[in-house]
């Protein structure tokens, strides 16, 4: 998936289907006129595209996610901090938390992160 950009209409059509899913297409036409108001074409218009983008498949009629929507997020922050840090997890945090202070807990938990995924071997 290189593309992790959702509109803000496409993002809240995958909040219904993370939602509800698995679910038959009908139902998520159902579900999408109910919530957005919109049309069976519209619908299935935008489920295509988010499948194309690996979110979801929909096989048969039936629409599954094929990934979470925790897993979305992280690859969104993923291919945020590449294309504005070149990838840099430190720059990031430079400048995520500059003019912030950080609290304890979060220097605790940063640590705490560190230690646990930054071994070499």
């Amino acid at each position: 998936m290189n593309d992790c950009a959702l509109g803000e209409i496409e993002a809240k059509f995958a909040d219904l289907i993370w939602e509800k899913e698995p679910l038959s297409s009908g139902e998520l036409v159902k579900l999408a006129e109910a919530a957005l108001g919109w049309k069976k074409s519209t619908t299935y218009t935008v489920l295509r595209r988010l499948c194309q983008k690996g979110l979801f498949r929909n096989d048969d009629g039936e629409v599954r996610a094929v990934m979470t929507r925790e897993e979305f997020r992280a690859k969104q922050s993923e291919q945020f901090v590449n294309e504005t840090f070149g990838g840099s997890l430190p720059r990031f945090l430079t400048a995520f938390s500059r003019g912030k202070k950080l609290s304890d807990e979060e220097v605790d938990a940063l640590l705490r992160f560190i230690d646990e995924n930054g071994k070499r071997g």
